[in-house]
C-alpha cells in the first residue's frame, strides 16, 4: 500500500498513512477535516524532513552552547576569557536565530 500524507484543515498537522487518520492527534477533529496533499506537496516535506531535524538539533547545541558561556562568563577568570565567552555567547544566538528562521521559511513554503 502506499504512503499519502494528509493534512488537518483545522490545525495543519500532517499525517501519514494509506488514509487520514479517524481523529486529529493534536486538535480532535474528525476525519473529513483532513486533505489528501498533492505528489508534489508531500515531496517538499519528505525531502526537508533531515535538513529541518538538523536545524532542530542545531538550535539545541547553540542553546547548551549559550549555557556554558554564561558558566564561562561567571567564573570570571580574567578579562580576555570572558571577553571570549561573551563573544561565543552572542554567536550561539546568532546561530539559534538563523535555524528559528530558516525553520519559519520551510514552514511558509510547506516544507514541514
Amino acid at each position: 500500500m502506499e504512503m499519502k500524507l494528509f493534512k488537518c484543515s483545522v490545525c495543519g498537522y500532517v499525517a501519514e498513512g494509506t488514509e487520514a487518520p479517524d481523529v486529529c492527534p493534536k486538535c480532535n477533529v474528525k476525519k473529513d477535516k483532513f486533505v489528501e496533499l498533492s505528489s508534489e506537496d508531500a515531496e517538499k516535506i519528505y525531502s526537508s524532513d533531515r535538513t529541518n531535524s538538523i536545524h532542530s538539533e542545531i538550535i539545541l547545541l547553540a542553546e547548551r552552547i549559550a549555557e556554558l558561556s554564561e558558566e564561562g562568563i561567571e567564573l570570571k577568570l580574567d578579562p580576555n576569557c570572558v571577553t571570549a565567552f561573551e563573544k561565543t555567547e552572542n554567536e550561539a544566538w546568532v546561530m539559534k536565530q538563523r535555524c528559528k528562521a530558516e525553520l519559519a521559511a520551510h514552514m511558509s513554503k510547506g516544507k514541514w
